[in-house]
């Protein structure tokens, strides 16, 4: 049987001891692939690894590099990746690379040079069947209220029961309502990406959260095991969410959220940005309004409205709240003559006719239809609005 092939040895090395977002890192690897960087990276001088990477030999350039293969090199010094494997195997953690067939190439190709070396999973489910169906990411700020957090599990139980796959980053308060949401749905799929390794899961109080979504589905980080979330993972962390979904909807997000770098994220990668109005009087819903208000991102209120922004998703129409009036059935003739008809007294067919102006056999046939649908009476040779029945 053989063993791991040199792609994953070598994108699993990077994801030990390179930060997400290392710009020398990610440089160096798009120009010289995964395998051949980390020769570099462990024999190379700085000198090399600029002329490998197109880089100018200036003071900044050649510092900056003589600092990442330090860097990289202190944390080479007492790495094993083949025990952190066999550790990874031991706590049911897989790894993906692009070699995978469920490795999602087709949405972090829009990344480019910062796709992830390689992705970590738990959980048995199938990562390419999740992402094959529509994916809506649902994010908001942890100090949640309880109008974000009805808003946030009412759409995703929505969207899951429609067959959409609800994305979110595993957090309290929007992140955790999004995934119970899902997971209360008869079949809903929800995956949650996290900013740390999968050994230990964070936040620690949605610990049996996030085994549940394990169990039934997956949890997915680029960070590899034993790595904590720190500031700077969760916003590289973002970047995935937002490349993994198909539209981002952001439920509730105060003026600085970092909710609002998934959702610019999500801008910047050509995908659909929703956000849910609130109370004009909520911090908590300041930066919902601050997406509405600066940039392209769309309102949304009902689960419809979200499905409409998913590939294949039907229009939205009028939305729920939309109440149609019995009066808006009636032809444009008919409406005339009935607005005629005062609302506390009564006209005879010629002080109709006088009002509208239409032709008499016209104005006749509407007040006919007006009375079978009970919009009109006759009391005598006059004609009225029906008077309320009285209450005993």
């Amino acid at each position: 049987m053989s063993g791991p092939s040199p792609d994953l040895l070598a994108r699993v090395t990077w994801s030990l001891i390179a930060e997400p977002l290392d710009e020398v890192a990610l440089a160096l690897r798009r120009h010289c692939g995964p395998v051949d960087a980390l020769d570099l990276a462990r024999t190379g001088t700085a000198r090399e690894l600029l002329r490998r990477t197109g880089t100018e030999p200036r003071p900044g350039a050649e510092r900056a590099a003589t600092e990442a293969l330090s860097r990289w090199r202190h944390r080479l010094s007492s790495l094993d990746v083949g025990a952190v494997l066999a550790d990874a195997g031991r706590r049911r953690l897989r790894v993906l690379t692009p070699e995978a067939p469920d490795w999602p190439g087709q949405r972090l190709a829009d990344l480019a040079h910062e796709q992830p070396s390689c992705l970590w999973l738990r959980g048995d489910g199938d990562l390419g069947e999740l992402l094959g169906r529509p994916v809506a990411a649902i994010v908001g700020s942890r100090a949640s209220t309880r109008y974000g957090e009805d808003v946030a599990t009412s759409f995703a139980a929505g969207l899951a029961a429609r067959g959409a796959a609800v994305l979110s980053g595993g957090a309290y308060g929007i992140d955790a309502s999004a995934h119970r949401g899902a997971l209360h749905a008869t079949g809903g799929a929800t995956a949650a990406v996290l900013a740390g390794g999968l050994d230990r899961l964070y936040p620690r109080g949605n610990s049996d959260l996030l085994e549940r979504i394990a169990a039934r589905h997956v949890l997915i980080s680029e960070a590899p095991p034993g790595t904590a979330p720190t500031r700077w993972r969760f916003l590289a962390r973002n970047r995935l969410i937002a490349a993994l979904a198909d539209a981002t909807v952001v439920v509730e997000a105060s003026w600085r959220s970092g909710a609002l770098s998934t959702a610019r994220r999500a801008d910047s990668l050509r995908r659909v940005v929703a956000a849910v109005p609130g109370p004009v009087t909520s911090a908590a819903s300041a930066g919902c309004h601050r997406l509405l208000r600066e940039s392209d991102a769309v309102l949304v209120t009902e689960v419809q409205d979200v499905l409409e922004l998913l590939p294949g998703g039907d229009p939205a129409g009028e939305g729920g709240f939309a109440v149609q009036d019995r009066l808006d059935l009636l032809e444009p003739a008919d409406r005339r003559v009935l607005d005629a008809v005062p609302p506390r007294s009564s006209l005879d067919l010629a002080g109709i006719v006088r009002e509208v102006a239409l032709p008499e056999p016209q104005v006749a046939g509407a007040i006919a239809r007006l009375e079978l649908l009970g919009h009109v009476e006759h009391a005598g040779d006059r004609i009225r609005r029906p008077r309320p029945e009285r209450r005993e």
